[in-house]
């Protein structure tokens, strides 16, 4: 062994008490307990769906003339192939979810506040990569519903004032639905925004490496404990419980494709995913372009929100304002959800 770890030694020159003391920062001791530790739970599912993804492009065929019946053979003649599509679905649900309420643990605990507001911003590309991916991810299947979804979502791109257009254009591959919009989002689902991901995701760690996790109060940042083993045991527990859920819910309701994709017949409710139900319910109360401007604004204010609080509290301080307007924020997302979700579809 001694000779071995001399070997090895000699070949990668690398200090193991240097790389230890570089890796194994202290943690602030509310990481403790898991409901904070959602970041690393989006990794992981991010790994998981890199690994299913992988396995499912074996068979899947990125053309309107054979998606959908390569999907079908997936499912019914691939052996565990519907075990693999189930686990790469209900993982995506779970990977949005955990990115949202990642970010809403941010939010709520003000860890985006000065000196971190480049990593909130990272967050943000990071949450509407993860939405995207979701969106292209359910294109592919080239079902009925989620066809009209992409035409919709189309068209709603083209709404927008001045960029519209050439971003329609860009995620149809043409102006409207056509032969080369399949393969477009199969590019952008497979290659481009996990390499996106990806990229952010080292960005983001070294941002919290710089910095380190923001305490949540001076004790907090007083009682530490180490990364190692401490952290990494609470990530793996957190890691095989989910995969006992995602392998429950992937074998008690795994996703069967609908009807194959009609454009001759336009069916008579078109249903999102359930992340998209508030911004669907939105545009059902409004018209579009109040809907798309209000949206717009709001995106916008989420982005700049550490500056936004950072201009509030040099007016007032110690103000904490950001905690009611973003329970309010949360409340209207859940009841737009809740209200859509109800709708029979």
């Amino acid at each position: 062994m001694n000779r071995l770890r001399d070997f090895l030694q000699s070949r990668i020159p690398v200090d193991p008490d240097a790389l230890r003391a570089l890796t194994n920062e202290p943690i602030p001791d509310h990481m403790r307990r898991w409901w904070f530790c959602l970041g690393g739970t989006p990794a992981y599912l991010f790994v998981l769906q890199i690994v299913t993804g992988l396995l499912l492009a074996v068979y899947y065929e990125p053309s309107s003339l054979r998606a959908y019946a390569s999907v079908r053979f997936i499912h019914d003649d691939v052996a565990f192939g519907w075990y693999l599509r189930g686990l790469h679905r209900w993982g995506a649900t779970f990977m949005v979810a955990a990115v949202v309420l990642h970010q809403m643990r941010v939010f709520f605990t003000g860890a985006y506040r000065r000196p971190r507001e480049l990593n909130w911003l990272v967050g943000c590309i990071l949450l509407g990569s993860t939405l995207m991916a979701g969106f292209t991810g359910y294109s592919l299947v080239f079902e009925q519903l989620s066809y009209w979804g992409t035409t919709v979502a189309g068209n709603l791109l083209g709404a927008i004032p001045v960029v519209g257009e050439p971003l329609r254009r860009a995620l149809l591959a043409g102006d409207a639905y056509n032969l080369h919009t399949l393969p477009r989002m199969f590019v952008l689902h497979g290659a481009v925004l996990p390499t996106t991901i990806a990229a952010f995701v080292v960005v983001h760690i070294l941002f919290v490496r710089l910095h380190g996790v923001a305490p949540l109060s001076e004790a907090d940042s007083s009682r530490r404990f180490p990364l190692i083993p401490d952290h990494v045991l609470t990530e793996l527990a957190i890691g095989l419980v989910l995969m006992i859920v995602l392998s429950t819910l992937a074998v008690a309701f795994p996703p069967v494709p609908g009807p194959p994709a009609d454009p001759a017949s336009t069916p008579l409710v078109i249903k999102p995913e359930w992340y998209f139900y508030p911004v669907f319910r939105w545009l059902k109360l409004f018209s579009l372009p109040v809907a798309l401007g209000s949206m717009g604004f709001a995106v916008v204010t989420v982005v700049l929100w550490p500056f936004v609080d950072g201009w509030i509290r040099r007016r007032r301080p110690g103000s904490e304002a950001s905690v009611a307007i973003g329970a309010a924020a949360v409340l209207i997302l859940l009841a737009l959800t809740v209200w859509e979700a109800s709708v029979a579809h």
